[in-house]
């Protein structure tokens, strides 16, 4: 159960399969993003948008997305290379503690981390990409045959040793960092990006705010506006959010969306039953952007397809430039 309050007004072998495609799509041609215009830009595979694929010239292709799952327990902060991220999608796992997906298309930072295990969610989560490569730690017995078979590119330590480090400043299972140099030598370019999103100037209405809290069993996701910073401060278990270089985490838009979260046929080593997070439906949503709440309703017809945001009136809910964050609810 989540709960949101506000403040004021492989293994070896798909790692074999993994690098081989890699290396297959590193000379394909980098898909063009989007350039800004004033208006509204589709991105992804919202009912009203091309697909990324029909965006991009004949003959070329579009690479996939970086996908890491990455630790949030307060052993594992500050988090590096969060901030690189164009899209860090925040999930609740066991004991109501949460977990994020960081994307990254249009970056690659050097390091990110601490990279932790894939739950069945992500497979679901993950499909509105085209074969995107997922950097995890590993999962349980049960769940490795589903990620097989999911289509996606797996990259574990076991698969790709070479990709990962263990650090030295912090005790396992907290120290493990991936180096996405070694699995790509570039990012693939915004037309990777088919989360359905679209950018562009506000909405009209909305209401003032200042704050507003996700609250989990056993975490809380606390955004803060900032008028200097044009950004929503991001505070973990009521603790400023920071990179390891001392960098508050800050994106532009932030997405509380109101889902079902669910048991699952899958529990922890202690017992506990992992929670299943249905990102495939329709329902409400609240948008942060520009110190303004918007109400919003969302819809992702298929595990293909992006999402797509509407106001009120109907009209596509478009996001401020930048990095995304969206944080999945319980919805009532």
């Amino acid at each position: 159960m989540a709960t949101v309050g506000t403040g004021r007004g492989a293994r070896t072998r798909r790692g074999a399969a993994a690098r081989a495609l890699l290396t297959t799509l590193m000379t394909a041609a980098l898909a063009a993003g989007c350039t800004a215009s004033g208006g509204p830009i589709d991105d992804g595979r919202g009912p009203a948008a091309p697909s990324a694929r029909e965006r991009l010239p004949d003959g070329a292709d579009v690479r996939p997305v970086l996908a890491v799952k990455i630790d949030n327990t307060p052993a594992a902060r500050p988090h590096t290379g969060v901030d690189a991220a164009d899209v860090v999608y925040v999930e609740q796992v066991e004991g109501g503690l949460s977990r994020l997906v960081a994307v990254y298309a249009t970056r690659l930072p050097e390091s990110v981390g601490p990279v932790r295990s894939a739950r069945e969610s992500d497979l679901e989560l993950l499909r509105q990409f085209d074969r995107p490569v997922l950097a995890f730690s590993g999962a349980q017995g049960k769940l490795l045959p589903l990620i097989d078979r999911a289509p996606l590119e797996g990259v574990t330590p076991e698969s790709s040793s070479g990709a990962y480090v263990r650090g030295t400043d912090r005790s396992a299972p907290h120290n493990l960092y991936l180096r996405p140099e070694r699995l790509m030598a570039d990012p693939p370019g915004g037309a990777a990006l088919t989360t359905g999103f679209r950018f562009g100037r506000p909405p009209a209405g909305g209401e003032p705010k200042d704050a507003l809290t996700v609250r989990y069993p056993a975490a809380r996701t606390t955004f803060t506006w900032s008028d200097a910073d044009d950004r929503w401060l991001v505070s973990l278990d009521g603790v400023p959010a920071t990179t390891t270089e001392g960098e508050r985490l800050a994106p532009a838009t932030v997405v509380v969306q109101y889902v079902t979260v669910r048991r699952s046929g899958y529990r922890d080593f202690l017992g506990n039953n992992t929670p299943y997070t249905e990102t495939v439906g329709s329902g409400e949503a609240t948008v942060l952007r520009g110190g303004r709440a918007y109400e919003a309703r969302w819809s992702r017809l298929s595990a293909e397809d992006g999402t797509s945001f509407t106001t009120g009136d109907g009209e596509r809910m478009t996001f401020a430039r930048g990095q995304v964050w969206v944080v999945y609810a319980q919805a009532a």
